[in-house]
């Protein structure tokens, strides 16, 4: 099989939240409450253009931003979460939260899904073992810190690629400990991470990516690119696009996004340039 045959998965964005760096992400009302109208059309939309998984997500870790906290990230996930798994049965979806709990909450309701942690377990001392003991497939992403602190913290004396990389291989013991077989990597852009470091990271990828597991990468619209040319998020479609073509030629198989169309075109220009 050649390399541009595997599977590559489009994940798109949908945030339960009012402060995510990307505002058209943002699905809720003026009174802090699920806007489900704006949710479903945002979803509905994603998947006719090609989304394969729908990333749901009620507390934004941008930079600089609170924690919403566990009670009141399932007040907005679970109503969601429902309605998204009636309105859409053959969509993947997977949970953005570092609480156990929350995963807990969603598999009694839902059933199977992906859990998205932006924090490897390290947030939530119980959160390894519980996807372990639910069997559930489990994003461990690369970070230091919390938002509100991690971008002072982006010191890397190994150098940022062979940091995560030793990261993931420390995290893999982890896993296997706690019984998660399944688990993809998120090497963490923008996450503890400066400009620089974060275009060295992707262009060292292939560095770091964990042999039998899939790699996922985030990079839409993020700072990465706006601070770079002192732009917006609402403008850094294209060099997003640029980002994500670099990405799957150093081996990404999932593409987290805002923008569903775009990615599943430069997908297919990937395929094509093989």
């Amino acid at each position: 099989m050649k390399d541009t045959d595997r599977k590559i998965d489009i994940m798109g964005i949908v945030n339960i939240t009012d402060n995510s760096y990307f505002s058209e992400s943002r699905c809720l009302d003026s009174e802090g409450n699920p806007d489900f109208d704006r949710i479903i059309a945002r979803t509905e939309k994603m998947v006719r253009e090609g989304a394969t998984i729908i990333d749901v997500g009620a507390c934004s870790t941008r930079p600089g931003s609170d924690p919403v906290g566990e009670e009141e990230e399932w007040k907005r996930l679970g109503p969601v979460l429902k309605e998204l798994r009636n309105a859409f049965p053959e969509v993947e979806i997977s949970v953005d939260t570092y609480w156990a709990s929350v995963v807990s909450r969603t598999f009694d309701l839902i059933g199977p899904f992906i859990v998205n942690d932006i924090s490897a377990g390290e947030d939530d001392p119980l959160m390894l073992a519980t996807a372990g003991q639910l069997a559930l497939p489990y994003i461990a992403m690369h970070k230091r810190g919390t938002p509100k602190t991690m971008q002072t913290l982006t010191d890397y004396p190994e150098g940022v690629v062979a940091e995560v990389a030793r990261y993931f291989r420390e995290f893999a013991e982890k896993a296997d400990a706690a019984g998660i077989r399944e688990w993809i990597l998120d090497p963490g852009f923008g996450f503890a991470k400066t400009i620089g470091q974060n275009y060295e990271l992707l262009a060292g990828m292939d560095k770091v990516i964990a042999e039998g597991h899939r790699t996922l990468v985030g990079v839409s619209r993020k700072s990465m690119i706006y601070r770079l040319f002192n732009t917006s998020p609402e403008v850094s479609l294209p060099e997003t696009q640029v980002l994500h073509l670099a990405a799957l030629q150093k081996g990404a198989d999932i593409l987290r996004v805002h923008d569903v169309l775009p990615a599943v075109h430069t997908v297919e220009m990937y395929r094509r340039l093989a």
